[in-house]
């Protein structure tokens, strides 16, 4: 048994006052008009003349003249309107009432929500731009028995669709010329769970993670299920409605509807003001917009317990007190907000996505960090989407599934390990539920084997130097080949990107010899839309060819969701979807060597993966090599066949080494920032050890840093 929810976008088209009847014109003129409208009418719109509709003759208002469809016509000479009726009296008469029901709504009269006025009547335009604009309401099964199923009023820029009267039979869905609607399936034994709704047709969150005193509690889940919904009602600043947004409970109804549980106390306290809660927002370049101040001010500022010194120390921002907030990069700004909330006396500590823009280094640093929060009365809340991190900084997890912009459904807590692995498999035991199709899984063995794969083609770069202000960079020379990634591993200011570049030929070396002349595809580390248009119109113009390959189509852009937003403007992408739509561009585009810089940059968790699988398959398939750069150690795993790891003192003197090795560099690397990694022996993913834990000392001991299987 199954409900129904739905999904509206807005028209891009004015809306006409002409609400189109289900029933066929009564006279020879206006049909014979109508049949020539027709065939002027594209495809998609030529669906909503083959129904019913009706036409009110003068003097006739109270029993309209009623006709069928040209195939179920028989003739009846002598009719004074005509030269058809309806062969079945009984029927005939039906079809009069509701031909009157209809009318009557149509001049103005009473209905359901009112009519839409008598201007529309006699207006043939009228009729041809409803039956444009309105084909979901013609078709409709619901509407054409009289119940006001879809209704869309001359003011409206969303469909309203009534979901107790909807039977989810899809006609719409399918008629709709602007893809404006869909049907979501909801799961019926969670009706009575349901935590928020915002209104109609819209998004709902069904239940709610429980935080523990002094425990770090991590949310998984896709971007868009709700992880951002639940931590606004857990600070407080968002008053669960119990889905009720028509009539929201107050908040003596809400605390009995958690009776019994441990979220009944918990907003009890809130209530009470004994709960103080401070949230590390999501999108941290939005800081500089309404902080000003320098960031020693501002630490100064905030701070409560006498610990700035301490975290700026642990976070690397003892250099930057006193430079402006505006002035601070993507990296340090999310360090600065870390150490904001971190100074400040709160009882609840909440942080969005506290790695984003950091390299490995900094979000363990964060990581610790934020650990050393915990106190026996602390409640402290993570949004992670690098498992790794979230691995490392967790006590347990709950998990959030459902469909993207739909709803979401909040899982009963689980361990660290079983949390994330059920994440990944895409089932939840306890609930018997299935919520992907595939399992992800991340066992090097399953990629291709050395000996499989035959490498025609073999590249080597020079030797090189690059001085940029007080910073250098020295290249070591090296070696590549196709159906090869090379991961560049390093800290954030040791040459990754302007490495790069110089593959590419945006950058001239001071000193060495010449960079190789290859066709190459770059996909820089920062996407700023300039594309005024479709990302349809932008597939078009960039990679004509490839969009429309049925190879490309199912090895990248199907995976990749390309199909979801190909007709949406470039301007109004969000990040994860910009950085979907760049990824495509980039393999769209023929070259011998593709460079690609932070691919796992705003996307979720799923979506990281399925990048990965991506460029991996494309890569192999196509017989290209591909340099990736990338501080998502798990994705990071996945892709690399051999690593270059850099080294040296960031933005001042680093080294990038000759290409090693996927064991050997990991080995090297995790060496250089004293971390140590096993595998989960379900998935195979890389999971980071507890500092000094005897896994930890046991593997620095022998120098194995990192196992490619366990």
């Amino acid at each position: 048994m199954t409900s129904v929810a739905f999904r509206a976008r807005r028209y891009d088209r004015h809306l006409s006052f002409f609400f189109f009847s289900p029933f066929q014109p009564a006279s020879r003129e206006i049909e014979h008009v109508a049949s020539e409208e027709r065939e002027s009418l594209n495809p998609k719109n030529r669906a909503c003349f083959s129904g019913w509709f009706c036409r009110v003759e003068p003097g006739a208002e109270e029993a309209p003249s009623i006709r069928r469809p040209p195939s179920w016509r028989t003739k009846t000479p002598g009719s004074p309107l005509s030269t058809t009726t309806n062969a079945n009296p009984r029927n005939a008469a039906r079809s009069a009432r509701r031909a009157a029901r209809w009318s009557a709504w149509v001049s103005g009269g009473s209905g359901p929500r009112g009519g839409l006025g008598s201007n529309a009547k006699n207006s043939f335009q009228g009729r041809r731009a409803a039956r444009e604009t309105l084909t979901c309401v013609c078709v409709c099964v619901c509407v054409c028995v009289g119940k006001l199923c879809i209704e869309v009023t001359p003011q409206s820029k969303i469909a309203w669709i009534s979901e107790s009267l909807c039977i989810g039979c899809g006609i719409c869905i399918k008629k709709c010329p602007f893809g404006a609607l869909s049907i979501v399936n909801l799961p019926s034994n969670l009706e009575k769970e349901t935590t928020h709704r915002y209104c109609a047709n819209s998004f709902k969150l069904h239940r709610l993670p429980i935080p523990r005193p002094g425990e770090v509690l991590g949310l998984v889940g896709t971007n868009g299920i709700g992880k951002s919904t639940a931590l606004k009602i857990l600070a407080g600043k968002q008053k669960p409605n119990l889905g009720r947004f028509d009539n929201p409970p107050d908040w003596q109804e809400i605390l009995t509807y958690f009776r019994g549980s441990e979220l009944q106390n918990y907003f009890t306290k809130i209530l009470e003001d004994d709960l103080r809660a401070i949230v590390k927002p999501q999108y941290v370049d939005q800081i500089p917009k309404t902080v000003k101040g320098s960031v020693g001010s501002i630490l100064t500022r905030k701070d409560d317990t006498d610990t700035q010194t301490i975290v700026c120390a642990q976070l690397d921002l003892s250099h930057l007190r006193e430079r402006n907030v505006e002035d601070l990069s993507g990296g340090e700004l999310q360090r600065f907000a870390c150490a904001v909330v971190c100074i400040q006396r709160a009882d609840i500590f909440m942080f969005d996505e506290p790695s984003s823009y950091l390299d490995v280094k900094q979000r363990l640093k964060a990581a610790m960090t934020i650990r050393s929060l915990i106190t026996p009365d602390r409640y402290i809340i993570v949004v992670e989407h690098d498992l790794s991190v979230l691995d490392y900084l967790s006590d347990f997890i709950c998990c959030l599934y459902g469909v993207p912009s739909a709803y979401g459904v909040v899982t009963m807590p689980f361990s660290v390990r079983e949390g994330i692995n059920i994440f990944l498999d895409g089932y939840v035991p306890t609930e018997n539920l299935r919520f992907r199709e595939t399992s992800l899984v991340f066992k090097v063995a399953e990629t291709a084997n050395e000996e499989e794969v035959k490498r025609l083609r073999h590249y080597q770069y020079p030797a090189m130097t690059k001085t940029m202000g007080e910073f250098s960079l020295e290249i070591k020379a090296g070696e590549f080949s196709d159906s090869e990634i090379m991961v560049m591993l390093g800290e954030n200011g040791t040459g990754k990107t302007t490495f790069i570049r110089m593959l590419a030929g945006g950058l001239k070396p001071d000193g060495g010899g010449e960079v190789p002349i290859l066709s190459v595809s770059y996909k820089p580390q920062t996407i700023s839309p300039k594309f005024k248009g479709s990302v349809r119109a932008l597939l078009h113009e960039k990679i004509r060819d490839a969009y429309t390959h049925p190879q490309f189509i199912t090895d990248v852009m199907k995976p990749m969701q390309i199909e979801s937003i190909i007709d949406q403007d470039v301007q109004n992408l969000s990040g994860g979807e910009l950085q979907r739509v760049a990824l495509t561009l980039c393999l769209g585009k023929p070259a011998d060597v593709y460079l690609i810089d932070e691919p796992s940059a705003y996307l979720d968790s799923e979506q990281r993966l399925m990048a990965a699988r991506v460029i991996k398959r494309y890569i192999l398939h196509a017989k290209k090599t591909a340099f990736v750069v990338e501080h998502d150690f798990i994705m990071a795993t996945y892709l690399a066949d051999r690593v270059i790891v850099f080294d040296g003192i960031p933005s001042k003197t680093t080294a990038a080494n000759t290409p090693q090795g996927l064991l050997a560099g990991m080995n090297r690397f995790l060496a250089l920032l004293e971390i140590t990694f096993r595998r989960d022996p379900n998935n195979f993913r890389p999971r980071i050890n507890k500092c000094h834990s005897i896994k930890d000392t046991e593997q620095k001991k022998s120098g194995n840093y990192f196992f490619l299987d366990d």
